[in-house]
């Protein structure tokens, strides 16, 4: 891996995956002050491989339309759950890179990604099946199909977990924003947009055209859950939501609408 560091030009979106962060994604490619990696899909997911070879062919291969001075974002969630990924970012885009961290409820997450692995043919369980079998431990996978656990509809709702070795490699570099508060305050709140334009140095009044467009809608309907599932779920990420209501020092959508 080479070990040329950029410049602190750099900013990667981690996920969580089925989070909105597609959508966050197209806002962010929008303003004309940023350019997210090509293609959009399937996403580039260049560090979880061990043999990057430096940021200019990262750059000459990913950005080469890039005007000069632009903010270089990559969006992959699979990085969330992936540790190695971290020292590779370190490594190749330097200490000062920021990394953008996206999360949603917990539940609504493993429904939205218990429809896309029925989508692509991954899972053939019915919804409350497969989360009440992930209940009881993680679910074997092929790893020569996908790159991360297509049944992992739990496990990658423990944020808190998750997030603390970023946290601890990127400090207040790491940003983490909450799918429900852009959807219902997308400019001025907690994870709105003119306060993330203003940390990633680029004009935070723009406006972006998709602003409030559905992207990446499931092509499979979920039925609702059963509020006894829904109780062993809620008491299932407990934990992991308290410790990231600690990290973010404010109360978490769902806890309060809970």
């Amino acid at each position: 891996m080479g070990s040329d560091c950029a410049s602190g030009r750099h900013f990667v979106v981690i996920g969580a995956q089925r989070s909105g962060t597609t959508y966050l994604r197209t806002l962010l490619d929008e303003h004309p002050q940023i350019a997210m990696s090509e293609p959009a899909s399937p996403e580039p997911k260049v560090f979880l491989r061990d043999d990057v070879v430096g940021h200019g062919w990262y750059d000459a291969t990913y950005f080469s339309g890039a005007a000069d001075g632009t903010r270089l974002g990559e969006k992959s969630t699979s990085y969330l759950e992936v540790p190695e990924v971290i020292e590779r970012v370190r490594t190749v885009l330097g200490p000062a890179t920021q990394v953008i961290a996206q999360l949603r409820d917990p539940v609504a997450r493993a429904v939205s990604n218990w429809q896309l692995s029925t989508t692509h043919g991954f899972e053939t369980r019915p919804l409350e099946q497969a989360l009440e079998d992930n209940l009881d431990g993680p679910q074997e996978w092929d790893p020569a199909k996908t790159s991360v656990s297509p049944f992992a509809y739990l496990e990658r709702g423990l944020y808190a977990r998750q997030l603390a070795p970023w946290r601890d490699a990127f400090g207040d570099r790491l940003r983490v924003l909450v799918l429900e508060e852009l959807l219902a305050d997308p400019t001025s709140g907690a994870s709105g947009l003119a306060t993330t334009y203003s940390w990633l140095g680029v004009h935070p009044e723009f406006r972006p055209p998709s602003l409030g467009r559905q992207v990446n809608r499931s092509r499979v309907e979920a039925p609702r859950l059963g509020s006894v599932l829904t109780a062993r779920l809620r008491g299932y990420f407990s934990g992991s939501d308290g410790e990231l209501e600690t990290f973010l020092e404010r109360p978490l959508p769902w806890s309060r609408q809970q």
